[in-house]
């Protein structure tokens, strides 16, 4: 006979913790050492937890060990007292509590005699290669932890917000038989007898999507085999993909996404404000929205900075910083929407303006200097997408399984991709996207 053991389903499981409840009250914690200080009379041992870096007080000689013999990074368990305070330093949390120690169990120790990193000082002092390379230390680093909590929640709750607005959240393939947007930028793998590719872009499968649900959404990781090594580029990211029916044109989308950036942001205001003082973020205020055409602005840019980037078919970097420093001089405005991008410039399922085939009704989304968003109207007839594809020279064959989605019916639709990582560093201030990346991949880095 087999003995069974039978637990009671426990009620509570958050590991948040109602501090002010637990004033003058004992406390048992388990966490992390961040840091500790070491005054004359004692000591201050900054704690990790969850969802806390919180302050405890160790006098000499009340306790069972001499604290200035525990590592930095050790996991240690304490029992104490919870006592009000008044901290100033924006790296610990709750700054209105501490706990006075009297027993400390040390669980775990740092197998190294020292750490190659110094992680207790207000700034990691090293160069982003070395942050990279000892990437699960440096992460534990205050305002590194900062910067995932806010990506955390720019995740989370544009999942929140689409669904609370009518969108089904699908999970489309990484795997898949050929590349959305075409081009050698795009990562070749064997399967099994064939060769298979990974995901540019949902793009195929959001589209075949919409027409069962007509709203869909999804975050997932998304690959491109391009051999940049610049501050602006990953070959692995996470993008924040929309696809939806249409009834009023393109500009449906920008109304979308405009009011998803809004709930994001005032969220990360609300529910991640201690990092946003840590990091000292400026949370962008959105009130209007503001659209240039793209030949109109490479004009204004011209007359205003005699930056001639006119007979360009794409923004350059310079460009979108001069797009977004006028556009907050004149606007006071973070975010820009720059539309009717060159059809030659657009993938092979952008829609056309009727007004002039030579444009697109597609956007970009600038936030900050920065393109962060790609979207707009798709073709939805099928013989569309069949005159176009042999238009650039494409195997039409080859999409089959893809071109049936038009075949079977699809209303007007469009859609648009935001980059996590890109939208995390403008909001977080960040000089290279890849800092926003939990391990980024690069052309240079497979690891960790």
């Amino acid at each position: 006979m087999t003995d069974v053991k039978i637990l009671d389903i426990q009620s509570n499981i958050d590991s948040h913790i109602d501090w002010p409840s637990l004033m003058d009250k004992e406390v048992e914690l388990t966490g992390m050492v961040q840091n500790i200080r070491l005054p004359k009379w004692g000591a201050f041992i900054i704690l990790r937890l969850s969802n806390y870096n919180i302050q405890t007080v160790v006098e000499n000689g009340k306790i069972n060990i001499d604290p200035a013999t525990i590592p930095v990074e050790s996991t240690i368990r304490i029992k104490g007292t919870v006592r009000q305070s008044q901290i100033k330093d924006l790296a610990i949390f709750p700054r209105n509590a501490e706990i006075q120690v009297n027993h400390i169990d040390i669980l775990s120790v740092p197998s190294l005699p020292a750490l190659p990193l110094d992680t207790t000082k207000k700034d990691i002092e090293a160069g982003l290669d070395t942050k990279f390379t000892l990437r699960p230390l440096t992460l534990r680093h205050p305002k590194q932890r900062a910067i995932f909590k806010i990506s955390a929640t720019i995740f989370n709750e544009f999942g929140n917000f689409l669904t609370q607005n009518g969108f089904t959240r699908i999970c489309s393939p990484k795997i898949v038989f050929s590349g959305a947007e075409g081009g050698a930028n795009i990562f070749k793998l064997e399967y099994f007898d064939r060769n298979a590719y990974l995901a540019q872009s949902p793009q195929f499968y959001k589209q075949m999507m919409v027409g069962a649900f007509g709203r869909v959404f999804e975050t997932g990781p998304v690959f491109r085999a391009e051999k940049h090594d610049t501050s602006r580029h990953l070959n692995e990211y996470v993008s924040m993909d929309i696809e939806m029916a249409l009834q009023n044109g393109y500009e449906e989308l920008i109304q979308v996404e405009t009011n998803a950036l809004k709930y994001i942001f005032d969220k990360v205001a609300s529910d991640c404000a201690n990092e946003v003082a840590l990091l000292g973020i400026e949370m962008p205020v959105i009130d209007k929205i503001y659209t240039f055409r793209f030949n109109d602005i490479k004009q204004i840019i011209f007359d205003k900075y005699g930056k001639d980037y006119r007979g360009e078919k794409d923004l350059c970097p310079e460009e979108e910083a001069l797009i977004s420093q006028y556009v907050k001089e004149t606007y006071n405005s973070d975010l820009v929407f720059i539309t009717h991008y060159p059809t030659i410039k657009r993938p092979f399922y952008a829609m056309p303006d009727p007004a002039n085939p030579d444009e697109t009704l597609s956007f970009d989304c600038l936030f900050r200097g920065l393109e962060i968003t790609t979207g707009g109207e798709r073709l939805y007839k099928y013989d569309d997408y069949v005159t176009n594809m042999k238009k650039r020279g494409m195997n039409v064959d080859l999409f089959q399984s893809y071109l049936q989605t038009f075949q079977y019916g699809m209303p007007p639709h469009g859609g648009l991709g935001i980059g996590l990582e890109r939208v995390t560093a403008q909001l977080c201030g960040l000089s290279n996207v890849k800092e926003a990346s939990l391990f980024p991949r690069d052309i240079n880095r497979l690891e960790p």
